[in-house]
């Protein structure tokens, strides 16, 4: 039964759903502006102590997609994927960093009650317990990403992973030069990282991507040239 769940996957979905996870994690502007937007309402979640921002902030983030990219890359494997696919969140990682620094340093007199929910991120300690829940967000991650019915479900898996959360309050954290509330919260985010990459190497190897990588290879490249045609176009834009 289990094994039919993943060979249920037509050739068809299997190569749609590479194509999808490559362009949504590839290092545009508008990547980046989402990302941006969604962490700057995940700081002001977190110094307002609200949970329906932070909610609202981990919907809107696309951070899931280069950790399903990241996972493409190693099975494949694939260097050049790998590469873009840490280069997304590594600067990922950078701008919310910076824009967390930047809101908690012009909002010094933020909400005290803000600091409960600080203390709730930064204060959870990395056990085999959160490991777990990112282990089986990954895991539901990149089964519905593969399977098209059941895309509507990512949003569910956004929310369920903190991803957006902890570079908020570490980005807070800096800002109130608080290493300890700053690392604590960016362990989190590392051990999230690593349960879903590490669930979604082990489904994407289920499914057989291993033998996508023609097409993996054919969407990377399509993806660069439209990359490099829009870095193009914005270098011959007339000085204003």
């Amino acid at each position: 039964m289990v094994w039919s769940l993943f060979s249920a996957a037509t050739e068809k979905e299997k190569e749609d759903a590479i194509e999808a996870i490559i362009q949504h994690a590839s290092p545009r502007k508008e990547f980046f502006l989402m990302m941006i937007l969604a962490v700057s309402m995940a700081v002001f979640g977190v110094l307002l102590d609200s949970t329906v921002i932070i909610i609202g902030s981990m919907l809107i983030a696309p951070m899931l997609y280069p950790l399903l990219s990241l996972a493409l890359g190693i099975i494949m494997p694939d260097e050049r994927l790998i590469g873009r696919s840490l280069l997304t969140l590594g600067k990922s990682v950078g701008f919310s960093l910076a824009v967390g620094f930047l809101i908690g340093i012009f909002f010094t007199g933020r909400n005290p009650d803000g600091i409960a929910l600080i203390d709730l991120i930064a204060g959870s300690q990395p056990s085999l317990m959160y490991a777990a829940v990112a282990v089986i967000a990954g895991f539901a991650g990149s089964y519905a990403m593969t399977r098209a019915h059941l895309n509507e479900t990512l949003p569910g898996v956004a929310i369920s992973v903190a991803l957006v959360p902890p570079l908020a309050v570490a980005g807070v954290g800096l800002a109130d030069f608080d290493w300890v509330i700053a690392s604590n919260a960016l362990v989190l985010f590392v051990v999230n990282v690593a349960g879903i990459v590490f669930s979604s190497v082990l489904v994407f190897s289920l499914f057989g991507f291993s033998r996508k990588k023609s097409v993996e290879q054919q969407v990377v490249k399509k993806e660069d040239k439209i990359i490099a045609s829009e870095a193009k176009v914005e270098e011959e834009k007339p000085a204003v």
